[in-house]
């Protein structure tokens, strides 16, 4: 999933280009962190908005729930209309395991300070009360991410349905119905119909450092332990996006 530390100097690379037209956010995400998703965002509209250039978002597969959020930064937004959008809702998924740890006469030892710094703990009965707080700052979350909808796409979802922020994802096509997207269309058809045939496009890329790319070719095992804590950190994440972009059917 994408974070504001691994897209800032993406993002000022797309606004830096002399005699700038428009900016392009091709967008293709199932969710992710609400705050990252916020945070990226914020900085295209600032730079938008200093640069005084419009941007428009290309959704491909997917602009679902952090992703959509994402999407909404763009002045105008086009999707494919077998795409995915929409899904404005929070969730925090996990499991619990207290009947299964007890079952082979596993003990479960944590210590702390501070009554709730251990709620939620997956290895403990669940608690009324922790769900409570959870449900509270989901609540929180969700509300900032309706406002943003709402400030960002004004008029255009005024005949959006009942259940347009209840976490509910439609097909681009729908969507452009609701207002959820502006249009139906590909980036070089939108684009070359806006600013004509002759239209330029530079790709920005992510670039990565040499070291980077050799450490993330096994070159961590041999690192000891903390490399081997690693590739288990990159698996579970990866299992966990699977699960995410599964529940879209993709």
């Amino acid at each position: 999933m994408l974070d504001i530390g691994s897209q800032a100097a993406r993002i000022e690379r797309a606004f830096k280009p002399k005699k700038l037209a428009a900016v392009a956010l091709v967008v293709n995400s199932p969710g992710g962190s609400a705050v990252q998703s916020s945070l990226i965002a914020g900085r295209i509209r600032a730079l938008a908005d200093e640069k005084d250039v419009p941007v428009f978002s290309f959704v491909e597969d997917v602009a679902a729930s952090g992703g959509y959020w994402l999407a909404c930064a763009g002045d105008e937004i086009f999707a494919n209309s077998a795409s995915i959008v929409g899904s404005i809702g929070v969730i925090s998924a996990g499991f619990g395991f207290p009947d299964l740890i007890a079952r082979y006469g596993v003990e479960r030892r944590v210590h702390t300070a501070g009554e709730n710094k251990a709620i939620l703990d997956p290895f403990l009965p669940e608690r009324e009360e922790d769900v409570s707080l959870l449900e509270d700052m989901q609540s929180q979350v969700h509300e900032q991410f309706k406002s943003y909808v709402r400030e960002r796409r004004g008029a255009r979802i005024a005949n959006a349905p009942d259940d347009l922020f209840s976490g509910a994802f439609w097909t681009g096509a729908r969507g452009a119905e609701f207002g959820l997207v502006d249009g139906i269309g590909d980036i070089r058809t939108v684009l070359r119909e806006k600013y004509g045939n002759d239209v330029r496009m530079l790709a920005v890329a992510e670039r990565k450092s040499l070291l980077r790319s050799l450490l993330r070719r096994g070159g961590r095992s041999a690192l000891g332990p903390s490399g081997l804590d690693d590739i288990a950190d990159r698996a579970i994440t990866a299992v966990e996006e699977r699960l995410i972009w599964a529940r879209f059917g993709l």
